[in-house]
């Protein structure tokens, strides 16, 4: 944690006025919707999205936020709560970041109104003060996200995924969100300029290395942690496997796709799928993959002037692939 609270520093004051903002577009008339909204508020986790809203607006702007950048933030972060409250439900989990989940505490039908409320409340925030280029920033987000995940469902039955249709699953799925953040931030203080431009690809890669970071938790790859093989379990096609797939023999393949279709449940043959994905060169090369848009972000970022807002966003994309979990 001592890196993250690094990467907060520089915006440290506007996170905490941040809080009591957020906390103030959630209220409600109604007791249930608060009750249920302080336990959100109260358990949420490291706050990447806002923080990569106010280091790139303080990044363009010498320094400076404005009310449109703590909307900005307010916005994607009542959405992006919204959306996870719904997939706890679709996904029927009972636990986020080791909290019960509003499903598993209030039940379906209350999470999925829960969901609503907060998916109306970003909308109206930005509606209510004229912020049609940040609500359009976050909604084209939002259609990615659905696309992105109908996408990888239409696509996992079937095992047969190319790297082409993986990158674009991630980066609908992932790499969107963290793209608007950082879009969302340089269009509060800098609407109209190419600079929001800039900031969406530089969200988008370091989404997108974000998500390979992911996907090798799962093989327990070097300093990355025991092998886990959830991803193996749930059948979710991750980058090591689909390099290998694409270039192994015929009966290797067949193998493979058998053991993660029909096997998916049995430890040795999962450690065995881990091995031998790990053998073929699968690791090292979404490595290598993750290091590339890890690279290309910081190659964004480096047209611009130095700052503390630069320094905290250099840190924050090598977290992005340094972190343990």
């Amino acid at each position: 944690m001592k890196i993250v609270s690094q990467i907060k520093q520089p915006v440290e004051q506007e996170m905490e006025l941040f809080e009591t903002k957020f906390r103030e577009a959630m209220s409600s008339k109604v007791a249930l919707l608060n009750r249920i909204t302080y336990y959100i508020v109260n358990r949420k986790g490291k706050q990447m999205r806002p923080m990569f809203v106010f280091l790139t607006a303080k990044l363009l702007n010498e320094g400076a936020v404005n009310e449109r950048t703590y909307r900005g933030a307010s916005v994607i972060e009542l959405i992006h709560t919204a959306t996870l409250v719904h997939d706890d439900v679709v996904d029927e989990s009972n636990k986020r970041r080791g909290f019960f989940s509003i499903n598993a505490l209030w039940k379906n039908k209350i999470a999925v109104l829960v969901g609503d409320y907060l998916l109306s409340k970003g909308l109206l925030l930005s509606i209510d003060n004229g912020d049609f280029d940040l609500l359009r920033i976050i909604s084209v987000a939002v259609r990615e996200m659905s696309e992105g995940e109908l996408l990888q469902i239409e696509k996992a039955r079937r095992l047969d995924i190319t790297e082409e249709v993986y990158y674009d699953i991630i980066r609908q799925k992932t790499a969107t969100l963290i793209a608007a953040c950082c879009s969302l931030g340089a269009c509060s203080v800098k609407p109209d300029s190419s600079d929001v431009e800039t900031f969406r690809k530089f969200g988008e890669l370091c989404g997108m290395a974000f998500q390979i970071k992911d996907d090798l938790f799962d093989y327990g790859a070097k300093k990355i942690g025991k092998p886990t093989g959830i991803d193996i379990k749930e059948q979710k096609m991750t980058l090591p496997l689909i390099y290998v797939l694409n270039k192994c023999s015929a009966s290797e393949k067949k193998w493979l796709i058998n053991s993660v279709k029909n096997h998916n449940k049995d430890k040795k043959r999962v450690n065995e799928v881990i091995t031998f994905v790990r053998d073929q060169g699968g690791l090292d090369y979404a490595v290598q993959k993750m290091l590339s848009f890890k690279e290309r972000a910081l190659q964004l970022l480096a047209t611009y002037p130095s700052s503390a807002y630069k320094s905290a966003l250099v840190l924050m994309v090598n977290y992005v692939v340094d972190r343990k979990k």
